[in-house]
């Protein structure tokens, strides 16, 4: 008989977020409605819980100015939120992609790293959403990532951004959106991102990786989270074998701009995100692959009270710093 996989031991920063998460009420959203899973506490407002528990100070990152804007789009208009740095311009620029699995969350629960990245890479970020499923099926997602790119390059001008220094970022569904952009962009010869950061993206479909298996009834994120989110954002599971989302499964990674990917331990999805980033080692491209012991999904945007959420957010900013000053 196999040995069932163990879950590894949780970090006591991250720890004291899913306490707090609990605290909160939040259940496992696979046994939730869609409403109900978009209303509940998310883990942002766990550590931001926590955060005010401890009093720690929202300095410096609330510094950073912000402004929504709507991006123009075929399938309507999208929300954006641009997150500008203190100084002059003309500022690089990141196009950030939210979590959520394509069905929860938006601009307004993913304000952290947004804002940590435009401190720390003194660069403008672009916030963009996008439809969610269920409503919008799989790829209106993807579909708009793009058009929120080929706006972000033909109008950053406008709010003091270099167009032709442009990194892309996303977390979990977003860092995969992330990917798409520049798989697309170098598909379609044109303008390329300088950079990609993916933090823990949704990058297979395969669902017995290691990390499923040793992960599989993690909190914030399990196996049966995971089914949820792919029973409402595809017509059938058939639709998971698309190469938009099984990244780990394409051999045209070649070319792709350089890349900074970020998993943790206690995540379902660590095995595809080290899988894909080693896939484009593989074909040439400069990566930084670090993964994170003892944090869970979602970490990444808890600096302010785990650090060794701020220690990736750190290394994310030294790799977009570089790839910026590189394409000066």
């Amino acid at each position: 008989m196999v040995a069932q996989a163990q879950q590894a031991q949780t970090d006591p920063q991250m720890q004291a977020v899913l306490d707090a998460l609990k605290s909160l009420d939040a259940k496992p959203l696979h046994t939730l409605s869609v409403p109900d899973a978009r209303t509940q506490a998310s883990a942002a407002d766990a550590a931001r819980t926590v955060q005010r528990d401890q009093k720690i100070s929202a300095l410096p990152e609330a510094k950073v100015a912000t402004r929504d804007i709507a991006i123009p789009t075929a399938a309507g208009a999208l929300p954006a939120r641009v997150y500008i740095p203190e100084g002059q311009g003309p500022f690089p620029v990141v196009l950030y992609f939210h979590g959520g699995g394509w069905v929860v969350a938006d601009i307004n629960t993913y304000d952290a790293t947004p804002r940590a990245l435009a401190l720390g890479a003194k660069a403008i970020v672009v916030s963009a959403d996008y439809h969610h499923a269920p409503e919008s099926k799989f790829p209106a997602q993807h579909d708009d990532a793009w058009a929120a790119y080929t706006w972000t390059v033909e109008n950053v001008h406008t709010l003091n951004g270099d167009a032709s220094r442009i990194a892309v970022a996303g977390e979990s569904a977003g860092a995969n959106l992330a990917a798409n952009v520049a798989l697309m962009a170098k598909a379609k010869k044109t303008t390329m991102p300088v950079h990609q950061l993916l933090v823990y993206p949704i990058a297979g479909n395969d669902m017995n990786t290691p990390s499923y298996q040793e992960n599989a009834n993690a909190s914030p994120l399990g196996k049966a989270d995971m089914e949820w989110f792919i029973s409402h954002v595809f017509k059938s599971k058939d639709q998971t074998a698309d190469p938009r989302i099984n990244l780990v499964g394409r051999n045209d990674l070649n070319g792709l701009p350089s890349a900074t990917v970020i998993t943790a331990q206690i995540d379902p999805l660590r095995s595809e995100g080290q899988s894909y980033a080693e896939k484009m080692k593989a074909a040439g491209v400069a990566v930084n692959l670090i993964n994170y012991e003892g944090v869970t999904h979602e970490f990444f945007g808890m600096a302010k009270v785990v650090d060794k959420a701020k220690a990736a957010v750190d290394a994310a900013n030294a790799d977009l710093t570089k790839a910026f000053a590189k394409n000066k």
